[in-house]
């Protein structure tokens, strides 16, 4: 149509875009078929999972800014190896070789997470997950509105259950903080209410600022449930704000970030009653 108004069909769009999430399921239904790698016996599990869509849910998500107060020394990360420690010091590649199809945070959590990513993740956007697992908790549209979506995770088995992925690779990062990607792969890194287990959160983090191009973005999610004897010493005697506080020392001691920002994403319950609450720090690649 000549001489068509790009307001108008931007706001087509928009609608459009807005009809569709409406009528996103709240819950899909998938049978998987489990069959663990290097066991003999041929049989294989059917099991029923259920996924949270994050879409056509009660809730409301409002972000309120969470302000960082702790200031951290400049020139040297204060922490101690016994800080890292964890009273489970066996091999994680054990305590995470049966696949755990289930969620470690509540429908309320994951939706408020979901509605986040798809409200601050660019359509056409490369995507790295890491401490991925059978679900990466993005929108159901991202498989097809993104250019890629990677991941690594300790569970190659729950990494190809995750039907949102492009690519994966297995891999434990607390015996190897490497990422096995080139240089300004990625515009997005995403980690999961996971970075209570790392034990190097800092070489892992400086790994996300070698593998996002300048400008692209980290955002770290984090809950109030953990394995408790996998979180690292010091986050068990922390409370939600300070947890907030560690990460953005993380960010800092990685270098190469803007300042950080925090938020509280935790969803509205209409009854008022209890959820997991959910936090997140985003922090940018510094583009000079």
């Amino acid at each position: 149509m000549i001489g068509a108004n790009p307001a108008s069909c931007n706001a087509k769009d928009a609608a459009s875009k807005e009809g569709s999430i409406k009528n996103n399921p709240r819950y899909i239904d998938q049978e998987l078929e489990m069959q663990m790698d290097g066991i003999d016996n041929p049989r294989k599990r059917g099991m029923l999972v259920q996924r949270f869509t994050g879409d056509s849910t009660p809730y409301s998500f409002p972000v309120t800014p969470v302000r960082l107060v702790k200031e951290w020394p400049k020139d040297k990360p204060p922490f101690e190896d016994r800080d890292f420690e964890r009273q489970d010091e066996n091999d994680d590649g054990s305590f995470y070789a049966v696949p755990r199809l289930v969620y470690h945070i509540d429908e309320p959590a994951v939706a408020s997470l979901t509605q986040y990513y798809r409200n601050n993740i660019s359509a056409g956007s490369d995507i790295l997950d890491i401490c991925s697992s059978w679900v990466s908790h993005y929108p159901l549209e991202f498989p097809k509105t993104m250019k890629r979506i990677s991941a690594t995770g300790m569970n190659p088995l729950e990494l190809k259950f995750n039907d949102q992925l492009t690519d994966f690779e297995g891999r434990n990062l607390n015996k190897d903080p490497k990422l096995p990607y080139k240089d300004n792969s990625f515009d997005v890194v995403t980690c999961v209410v996971s970075i209570d287990y790392l034990n190097k959160p800092i070489q892992i983090l400086k790994e996300v600022h070698r593998v996002l191009r300048p400008g692209g973005k980290v955002i770290i999610s984090q809950s109030n449930r953990c394995f408790s004897t996998k979180a690292v010493r010091m986050w068990l005697t922390m409370n939600d704000r300070q947890h907030l506080d560690l990460i953005n020392g993380y960010l800092q001691y990685a270098g190469g970030f803007e300042p950080r920002k925090a938020f509280d994403i935790s969803a509205t319950m209409p009854d008022n009653s209890y959820r997991d609450p959910m936090f997140i720090i985003e922090a940018v690649k510094e583009t000079v």
